[in-house]
């Protein structure tokens, strides 16, 4: 499980868009397929950068991931129940600092990068639908394939689609971090789980271990 976590991690860190390349955001499936090669066909150009500097793959992961995950949607339904509990001014500081959090994140997964690459299903969308499923398969030299399912969601003001979570052997990734932070958001307080995210975006890129 820890391996298809990490696997699932490198994925969503190597599938995002790059923000100066425009992308079918009202398309999925194509959104998915567009971004996934730019990102790889960048990690490929720059391992001399990455390597000289690990800190360069949060430069990445904000200039080309973040813009297509819906934080804010996201953050908010890690918040869970919570949420009315606090004001304006400590929902923006918390969307900022899991923004962070989730760069952090995506950075330790590009520092595992090696030679993956990914198999994107197919479909068609309708014109109605504002959730789509998205099944994708990681595939690894002398390794055994990973089946993944991205979820991701219409906004119905701008009609684009975002990335919100990915399901892993059944596991939910934003489930676990509900289950994780609004238990501590409900002990804590929202704003020392804030300060404890914001500690954490200050420690060093360090590549998520690798378990065969």
């Amino acid at each position: 499980m820890k391996k298809l976590l990490m696997s699932g991690l490198l994925l969503m860190a190597t599938s995002w868009v790059p923000a100066a390349v425009a992308v079918p955001l009202d398309d999925p499936y194509q959104l998915m397929n567009e971004v996934a090669n730019n990102t790889f066909e960048r990690l490929n150009n720059e391992q001399s950068k990455i390597k000289a500097d690990p800190k360069y793959l949060r430069e990445i992961v904000e200039d080309e991931m973040l813009p297509a995950v819906d934080v804010r949607f996201t953050a908010f339904r890690v918040i869970g129940k919570q949420l009315n509990n606090t004001t304006p001014e400590q929902r923006d500081a918390f969307v900022n600092a899991f923004s962070d959090y989730l760069v952090v994140t995506y950075a330790d997964a590009l520092a595992a990068y090696d030679e993956q690459t990914i198999k994107i299903g197919s479909g068609k969308v309708a014109n109605d639908a504002k959730l789509v499923s998205i099944p994708v398969t990681v595939l690894e030299p002398n390794k055994p394939a990973i089946d993944l399912e991205f979820k991701l969601r219409k906004n119905s003001r701008t009609g684009e689609w975002k990335v919100f979570d990915m399901i892993a052997e059944g596991i939910s990734l934003l489930s676990a971090k509900q289950s994780e932070l609004s238990g501590l958001i409900r002990q804590k307080g929202i704003d020392k789980v804030t300060q404890d995210l914001q500690a954490h975006t200050k420690k060093p890129v360090t590549p998520l271990e690798r378990k065969e």
